[in-house]
């Protein structure tokens, strides 16, 4: 029962001391002091930040995965916690090898020796929702076998219902509720938990992410080997590389980091508005670097999708904001329906500037996006701002690069490394080539509807024949004399489409 789940969540958090994270807060410090009072006699002899992270651990998944979206904002937490959260990212408590074993076998029907050369039962890598071992198959590949943890999902599903009870307490009561879309939020944040605990749509999201990086020099995807592959085990490529939060490796293997970060953010925004399909989990721990400076992507179990509505509306607002156009931030938000269609754009707009114009031209390393956060959201509640649900999983995974590319390049100038490649889309996106590639796109379609072209013109005029009382004739010659350029449209749309069919068949 939820109950039980959450009084094991508030003893954990009185074991390992978390009431002292309530100090800060007035209204909670009551609190705080009746738990001193109540449990003077418990020990809290280790450090705060090795408390955090295993109360965190102790909870499961989900607590786990917001300690590790913590731990690569070191601008915004104190550093021992950061680094004692970035011990979350693949360091979490591996589960038994007779659960190995017996998940192995579970899957194959056989056991691991007859299935794989060698199999090591010690894992390399273990996070919240599965844990990772290296093995050789019978034919000599080297790869990674990726299997779920044992009745991860109840624990989940208990959380998300606890989250889904505090959402819905939230948006009843809160002044600000219904702006904030609570329940939406963790809905986004349940369905996409429910994926990865399904290892073949983690394979088939690799599979997808790789054939759009085919040949990149920016970014390499392990391949996946289909025929080991199974809800709870996932059997991949195993990759070599450096640990992206290792920079003293880096260096000694001349990565040019000021590169690399650069590379990041790129990377970024050609998984957003290229393919509108993004790793949404790119933390330290799932980022190794190749030693030719590429990056590899491990861990595809949670992805990102936008539509093209969506990417075309942040696209605007992006570059309208690296222009510095605020009026064009503003408006953005309006046409997209973020914001009340009576919001004054121009009040809008001054808000806007203040809060993002002292940043601009700043290194990474003198702002404040603590600061910034606070003041967007202030912001946010002045215009009734939406929140956009389908974009958490966005800003999750912004944050998380961000503080990557801060930790690389602290000069790195976030706003003029991805101008140049979002202007570059626009240009496709609503430029000569970007008109083709949509008639290339809907080519099939027309070349399917324009032979029963005419039959759907004789349809029509004869339904608005006998509405006007004029047969067939007539009314073409009254339309054709009411618009003389209809004839004219007509014959040139009939003949671009048959140029277009012709040019793709050739």
């Amino acid at each position: 029962m939820l109950i039980f789940r959450f009084l094991h969540i508030v003893r954990v958090a009185i074991q390992f001391g978390l009431d002292e994270y309530a100090s800060s807060t007035r209204s909670l410090r009551f609190v705080r002091f009746l738990i001193r009072i109540l449990f003077f006699a418990r020990k809290l002899n280790r450090p705060r930040g090795e408390r955090l992270r295993l109360a965190l651990q102790t909870l499961g998944p989900i607590f786990v995965k917001f300690g590790q979206v913590l731990s690569t904002r070191r601008d915004m937490i104190p550093l021992d916690i950061a680094d004692e959260l970035a011990l979350l990212q693949d360091r979490v408590e591996p589960f038994s090898e007779n659960e190995v074993s017996r998940i192995l076998e579970e899957t194959y029907g056989e056991r691991a020796k007859e299935i794989f050369q060698s199999f090591d039962m010690t894992p390399v890598a273990s996070a919240s929702v599965a844990q990772v071992h290296f093995a050789t198959l019978a034919d000599g590949r080297d790869v990674a076998v990726k299997i779920l943890r044992p009745n991860i999902s109840k624990t989940i599903e208990k959380d998300i219902a606890l989250l889904d009870l505090a959402a819905t307490f939230a948006e009843r009561t809160l002044v600000d509720g219904k702006r904030l879309k609570p329940r939406e939020v963790v809905n986004e944040f349940r369905k996409h938990l429910r994926y990865e605990l399904d290892l073949m749509r983690e394979a088939a999201s690799a599979s997808q992410l790789r054939r759009n990086f085919e040949d990149s020099p920016l970014l390499r995807v392990p391949e996946v080997f289909w025929d080991f592959c199974g809800t709870k085990v996932m059997v991949m490529e195993r990759m070599a590389g450096i640990p992206i939060s290792k920079m003293d490796q880096l260096r000694e293997n001349n990565i040019d980091l000021e590169k690399l970060s650069a590379a990041g953010v790129e990377i970024f925004f050609t998984q957003v508005f290229r393919d509108g399909f993004f790793h949404a989990d790119m933390h330290p721990g799932n980022i190794l670097v190749d030693l030719d400076g590429r990056y590899i992507a491990l861990d595809f179990g949670i992805m990102g999708t936008l539509n093209e509505v969506d990417k075309n509306y942040l696209a605007q607002n992006f570059l309208a904001f690296f222009r510095r156009d605020y009026h064009g931030v503003a408006q953005a938000h309006v046409d997209a329906g973020w914001v009340p269609a009576d919001t004054r754009v121009d009040e809008f707009e001054a808000t806007i500037r203040s809060i993002c114009e002292p940043i601009f031209d700043k290194p990474l390393k003198e702002i404040s996006f603590g600061k910034l956060l606070l003041n967007l959201f202030h912001a946010a509640r002045q215009f009734n701002v939406e929140i956009q649900p389908q974009l958490v999983l966005l800003q999750k995974t912004l944050l998380n690069i961000e503080g990557i590319g801060r930790e690389l390049d602290p000069n790195l100038d976030l706003w003029k490394t991805a101008k140049p490649f979002l202007e570059r889309w626009m240009k496709e996106q609503i430029g000569l080539w970007g008109f083709i590639k949509n008639l290339k796109k809907e080519a099939p379609l027309w070349a399917s509807t324009l032979p029963r072209l005419p039959r759907l013109i004789e349809e029509f005029l004869s339904q608005n024949s006998e509405a006007s009382g004029l047969n067939n004739d007539h009314l073409i010659e009254k339309i054709y004399k009411e618009n003389r350029q209809l004839k004219y449209a007509v014959a040139g749309l009939a003949l671009a489409v048959f140029l277009l069919i012709l040019g793709l068949s050739i």
